[in-house]
């Protein structure tokens, strides 16, 4: 992607470290004695590569389901593979779970999603899931599914669910050496699932424009800081970032405030749906420029869409959020690869 955003913090990767043991020549006279000995037979275990996933991570996860189920008693837990590097196609995947001695094929759906079986073999040999491709141009993610919810929509209780079991499995796929030490502070899946700081990405099945919660009557636009991995992935982050080839679908469901029931519902506003007219004074990118200035945030896709966010003084005052600042509204501009204006929306703090 080609972000045009100023990066607040670039979420780190873990490194994959290899260790390669070599062994010296032996002396003639050793290999002389070598040679009248009997040959030995040896097994040689599997070597998990580091971005592979642990099968006992993933049965962490689905027992960690099982625990917190409260938070959606009417769903189902699968797994999915998404991609996260650029070109990288899932048709054709195939996956397994691989130990010393055994090798399970793994069934996935038409969506690319799977569910795990328990094999005490598998957890006692610390077995691996592996692809028939680079792990690390996958990302994976926990899919929790409720009964009952309306079609195009997400429940907010299976959102938190997909967050606890998807930290416990280990599935968040990172690769940067440097930041490797601060990924092992976040993993904690109640630190990060509980924050606001957490940052756990949810991923929409197409490229998103807009984000709605709704309960008890209430409605409410995620901000635009929720989106696209929050605004402020750069070329240079980008590779660091699960986002990576999905920052248009990208947002951060607010799975930690307790404000919001586990029955909230979750509507989602397209990029490649027709929005209500959009007003002359910033009908194309020049004409928002010449009528608003330069935007706070920019962002460009590899799509061809753009996205600009204008900041204002809300109708009502500058209310604070939690952090102390105080918060501005917004004006979100989408354009396509010719700078027309697409869509338009506004938002209230």
């Amino acid at each position: 992607m080609d972000t045009q955003a100023t990066p607040i913090f670039a979420r780190p990767a873990r490194a994959a470290i290899a260790a390669i043991i070599a062994c010296a020549g032996c002396s003639a006279a050793a290999a002389q004695s070598a040679d009248a000995a009997p040959v030995a037979t040896v097994t040689v275990p599997y070597t998990r590569d580091p971005v592979d996933k642990s099968y006992r991570k993933m049965v962490r996860g689905m027992e960690r389901y099982e625990r917190a189920r409260t938070l959606a008693p009417r769903s189902s837990l699968r797994f999915q593979v998404l991609p996260r590097q650029p070109g990288v196609k899932l048709d054709g995947v195939a996956l397994k779970v691989v130990g010393d001695s055994i090798a399970l094929p793994v069934p996935m759906g038409p969506d690319h999603s799977f569910t795990l079986e328990r094999n005490e073999r598998a957890w006692r040999e610390d077995a691996a899931l592996v692809a028939n491709r680079k792990t690390s141009s996958m990302t994976w993610r926990a899919m929790v599914r409720s009964i009952g919810v309306p079609p195009g929509m997400r429940r907010l209780g299976d959102l938190r669910l997909e967050c606890l079991v998807g930290m416990e499995a280990g599935l968040v796929s990172n690769n940067s050496a440097l930041f490797g030490w601060l990924s092992d502070m976040l993993a904690d899946a109640d630190k990060v699932c509980a924050s606001p700081e957490g940052n756990y990405l949810q991923f929409a099945d197409r490229p998103l424009f807009g984000v709605t919660l709704h309960a008890n009557g209430r409605s409410v636009a995620l901000p635009f800081r929720a989106l696209y991995a929050g605004g402020t992935q750069t070329a240079a982050t980008l590779p660091y970032c699960d986002c990576q080839v999905l920052l248009d679908r990208s947002y951060y469901a607010p799975i930690w405030d307790r404000a919001w029931p586990d029955d909230a519902l979750l509507s989602f506003e397209y990029m490649d749906e027709a929005g209500p007219p959009v007003p002359p004074g910033v009908a194309s990118k020049e004409a928002a420029r010449a009528a608003l200035g330069e935007p706070a945030a920019a962002l460009r896709f590899d799509s061809g869409y753009e996205v600009w966010q204008y900041q204002y003084p809300p109708a009502s005052g500058l209310p604070k959020g939690e952090d102390g600042r105080p918060r501005m509204a917004e004006l979100v501009l989408l354009f396509d690869s010719a700078g027309t204006t697409l869509q338009y929306r506004r938002r209230e703090p």
